[in-house]
């Protein structure tokens, strides 16, 4: 793997040197990258930015509770072809006109390596994983309507996010590369946020994180805020005129942190015990 091919992060996305090294491997081993993490870590986003750190077209499958490893390879419109053939004018002997690829169809069609997304493959059922080993693991299929094989021209860079909801059967697991997301410390955190607010003030970050970090501490939280809750609340806070001081007080616009309600009554036993306005909110 040349230069060209490794992924360093983007101007967007701030990687770990671990996480870098684990895209890089799984490209050059040509295996699907599963990437863990809790909700909040940047695991959709690091697809996205693979795309446009190596300049790759992105091709997303947004995996739900009712998808069938079929639908990623190809549908049979068979609906269009009933109703064309009442009412149309078409030529419905041909069935190639509606074989419609899907996602991973077209990554594998793709005149060019493509990157393609298998985001939150744990929605669908236990089967959903194992039905895929084949066609990942030859990068091919066959049209069982038409005879027609499509055969990948390039292998694609295979991105795979699962947020723990189900267990991944062991067969799947042993095909992939695997990375956990850990929580950013507040180093890093720092880094990120500079990447989306480059002109924060040095105090107002600072009190932000400290508070941030604080709430993720609380055990009894149902639901931690996340990255992406903390850069919500971090615009808020500049939107509003919010200084470091009131932050070191309360949370201001603390519904842009806490998601829970059962997580804010959390805080609100913890302000019974303690300075009373610490957690009030600002509306």
């Amino acid at each position: 793997m040349n230069d060209f091919d490794k992924f360093q992060g983007t101007h967007k996305y701030i990687v770990s040197d671990s996480l870098r090294s684990t895209v890089n491997a799984a490209i050059a081993l040509g295996r699907p990258l599963l990437i863990k993490g809790e909700p909040g870590t940047g695991k959709t986003l690091l697809a996205h930015n693979i795309a446009l750190g190596l300049t790759k077209e992105l091709i997303i499958w947004n995996v739900k509770s009712t998808s069938k490893a079929q639908d990623g390879l190809y549908v049979y419109d068979t609906v269009q072809r009933l109703n064309d053939s009442r009412f149309g004018d078409r030529d419905v002997s041909n069935i190639r006109q509606y074989i419609k690829l899907g996602p991973l169809g077209r990554a594998f069609a793709s005149a060019e390596q493509v990157v393609l997304l298998i985001d939150e493959i744990d929605k669908a059922d236990l089967e959903f994983p194992n039905d895929l080993l084949n066609e990942l693991d030859e990068m091919a299929f066959t049209v069982i309507e038409t005879g027609d094989k499509v055969v990948a021209k390039h292998r694609p860079i295979v991105i795979i996010t699962s947020n723990s909801e189900k267990e991944l059967p062991d067969a799947f697991l042993r095909r992939c590369v695997f990375h956990y997301i850990e929580f950013p410390d507040q180093e890093m955190m720092e880094r990120i946020v500079k990447v989306h607010f480059p002109n924060i003030g040095s105090e107002l970050l600072q009190a932000a994180l400290t508070k941030f970090y604080a709430l993720r501490k609380i055990d009894d939280f149902r639901k931690k805020p996340s990255t992406s809750e903390l850069l919500d609340w971090l615009q808020a806070l500049i939107v509003g005129g919010i200084d470091h001081n009131a932050i070191e007080k309360e949370v201001p616009f603390l519904g842009a942190l806490i998601k829970k309600e059962q997580d804010l009554d959390v805080l609100q036993g913890k302000r019974n015990k303690s300075t009373p306005n610490i957690y009030r909110r600002y509306y």
